[in-house]
């Protein structure tokens, strides 16, 4: 690990964290969670949850 890569650390963990929870939420599974995690961000729970729900239809 370098210098470069310390600052990714918290914002890979946040991914992780939210990627869990949005698939505990919604069902959806941990892969599609990090790619809605990836198109959308991690700014807009609400956007996010939308997305997994239509997702599960």
């Amino acid at each position: 690990m370098n210098e470069l890569d310390e600052p990714k650390m918290p914002i890979q963990a946040a991914k992780e964290k939210h990627a869990n929870w949005l698939v505990d939420k919604t069902g959806i599974t941990l892969s599609q969670a990090r790619e809605l995690i990836d198109l959308i961000g991690l700014g807009s729970l609400p956007s996010l949850v939308r997305e997994a729900l239509l997702l599960k239809k």
